[in-house]
């Protein structure tokens, strides 16, 4: 009878990952094992000759045929690392990517240079998802603040949840469509968003763990991307203070489409574009 082991479970499922054209084949067999186990990774390599039981096998095979379905690693362990913490996150949630980083590096630097002038800013995140961004952003800046709009309550209650585990300083979340449910008056120093802006027709080529398990509504931003953009910058104009800035994610092409479309909206006196690790311009900056 052959016995397996931590080490050559993990050979195995490296392999047949591979062998599936799954990414990251040694880092998901170990992330999926050290599911299945109840251990960290770290330990999978200090109990490497450890045999496994029947039931851990078991539990092991189930995860390794969700991922082999082409479900996110992240949905199958309930949670995603993002900026400082490890959050929840859920089918119906769109899943926290790295590039989303540079968005609360932003912010926090905006809010930095606030905090060393005295002022307590009001600040406000449309479309939350998970919440990592706002909770991330309301973590490094303690001061200020914090809100946070989400339409979807599947997202909303995955937020409120990761709020009241992860947030160092109070975060209010509310259920709104953007700016709809917000009094069209001057209230915040600071709008951010990470609003859908793939075009619809580029949905379908999307890898299967996007396309086919994380929400469409947090991904199809129409025609051109740009749906959300338009009302967000329909709505932010009123709600914005004197001097108040919205950050909006993009995607790494839309810097002239949205050069563009700033001209319909003569609230905004400035715009940036703000480039991510990869060199990519992933954030447009508008300043009121």
């Amino acid at each position: 009878m052959n016995v397996w082991s931590i080490k050559s479970i993990l050979s195995w499922a490296d392999t047949y990952f591979s062998q599936r054209s799954v990414d990251s084949p040694r880092l998901t067999a170990e992330i999926l094992l050290a599911q299945a186990l109840g251990l960290r990774r770290l330990d999978l390599y200090l109990q490497h000759d450890r045999p496994l039981e029947k039931q851990e096998l078991a539990a092991f095979k189930i995860l390794i045929r969700r991922r082999i379905a082409r479900e996110p690693v992240a949905y199958i362990t309930g949670h995603k690392g993002f900026f400082k913490d490890q959050f929840r996150v859920a089918p119906g949630v769109l899943i926290p990517r790295p590039d989303t980083e540079t968005l609360v590096e932003t912010a926090v630097e905006i809010l930095s240079e606030m905090e060393d002038c005295g002022r307590q800013a009001r600040v406000i995140e449309l479309g939350v998802g998970s919440g990592a961004v706002i909770i991330s952003i309301a973590n490094a800046c303690k001061s200020h603040l914090y809100f946070g709009s989400e339409l979807s309550s599947a997202a909303l209650a995955v937020a409120c949840a990761n709020a009241k585990s992860f947030a160092r300083t109070p975060v209010s979340l509310f259920r709104g469509d953007w700016l709809a449910a917000v009094a069209p008056q001057p209230l915040f120093d600071l709008i951010v968003s990470n609003p859908p802006y793939i075009p619809s027709a580029d949905i379908e080529f999307l890898a299967p763990e996007v396309r086919d398990h994380e929400p469409r509504q947090a991904l199809d931003g129409g025609v051109d991307g740009l749906d959300a953009v338009r009302v967000i910058l329909a709505q932010a104009g009123d709600r914005l203070l004197s001097s108040g800035r919205l950050i909006l994610e993009i995607g790494f092409d839309q810097k002239p489409l949205i050069k563009s479309l700033v001209q319909g909206f003569s609230w905004v006196t400035e715009l940036d574009f703000i480039k991510d690790l990869a060199g990519h311009h992933r954030l447009a900056v508008f300043k009121k």
